[in-house]
């Protein structure tokens, strides 16, 4: 542990990248083992800038990331990309395929890539993304971006994890603005539009028009920040200036005190959030609810007894009670 703590504090990558093996990993003494790195790595975490990043299939997600990715190394930056990939509901699996998208990012020594699969959890992010982010942070990577799942109006469990959130959207507007629900609008200080080139540029811009009309009515993530609307090309590099100016100016709109103040909310919830995983997990665990459990379920899967009261049973076996 001394050892992949003092590698991991050099910046090396593979140190990094077995860091976040362990912290993924289910095993108890994993677990374990985790905590006491993290503990020991808390005074040298905080000090990136965390950027989350979602969109719809097809929006562009990765080409923008590399593109933005290549544009920060130039500028002197260390970027680290943690991209939640979505899990087969019927395997487990996921194909885990950023990597392979953004090879020229992946490829430069001051970047580094991890992709991580989504499994059960729900909002576009991976369980242990919360420690990755504190990971690569201590590792001396000063921008830290989250890509999400992508799927839809249940994205906006990043908007707990980061700094900014950025949406990226397609260069449409009319119906396919209602398809871009409000739980993930709402939350975004940024919005992109991604594509902005070719045939596609004009529909581009009225797009951004009826975004930004449509961000005037909601209310702001951030009480003093109006969420603007960009347009950018990946694919050409153009407008990747303008994202990163405005990300700069909404870090110092919000200062560090809006900052430490968002972060500190933020740990709160994540502290619940553990709370609930570890309450769950422990509910399965529990000798008496496994033994009944397999019951219960054919009865309620039968239409023989509701889930209502097949759960008041098996959480008065968890409390000691007689059901």
């Amino acid at each position: 542990m001394s050892d992949l703590l003092q590698r991991l504090l050099a910046g090396e990558r593979r140190a990094l990248a077995q860091a976040i093996t362990l912290a993924e990993s289910t095993r108890p003494e994993h677990r374990t083992e985790t905590e006491r790195l993290l503990q020991s790595l808390l005074p040298d975490s905080g000090k990136a800038f965390r950027l989350g990043l979602s969109g719809p299939p097809g929006v562009g997600k990765s080409t923008f990331i590399e593109a933005f990715g290549l544009h920060l190394l130039e500028r002197g930056h260390r970027v680290a990309v943690l991209a939640v990939d979505p899990s087969s509901q019927v395997t487990g699996g996921s194909i885990l395929g950023d990597k392979t998208r953004m090879e020229r990012l992946s490829r430069d020594e001051r970047a580094f890539i991890r992709p991580s699969p989504a499994g059960r959890t729900l909002g576009g992010v991976a369980r242990r993304t919360r420690e990755a982010l504190l990971l690569v942070e201590a590792a001396g990577f000063d921008l830290a971006i989250v890509e999400t799942v992508g799927v839809g109006q249940s994205e906006t469990a990043v908007a707990d994890l980061v700094d900014c959130f950025c949406l990226l959207l397609p260069p449409a507007g009319g119906d396919e603005l209602q398809g871009i629900k409000k739980g993930v609008v709402e939350l975004c200080d940024l919005a992109v539009i991604n594509k902005a080139d070719g045939a596609l540029k004009e529909a581009a811009g009225r797009a951004a028009a009826e975004y930004a009309s449509a961000l005037r009515l909601l209310r702001p993530a951030s009480a003093r920040w109006v969420p603007p609307v960009l347009q950018v090309s990946a694919l050409e590099g153009r407008g990747l200036d303008g994202v990163w100016e405005t990300v700069l100016k909404f870090r110092a709109t919000l200062g560090p005190e809006g900052i430490a103040a968002k972060r500190a909310r933020q740990a709160k919830a994540w502290l619940w959030r553990e709370i609930e995983e570890g309450l769950t997990e422990a509910f399965r665990r529990a000798p008496p609810v496994a033994a009944a459990l397999p019951a219960l379920e054919a009865e309620v899967a039968a239409g023989r007894l509701g889930p209502s009261a097949a759960a008041e049973r098996l959480l008065a076996l968890f409390q000691g009670k007689q059901p």
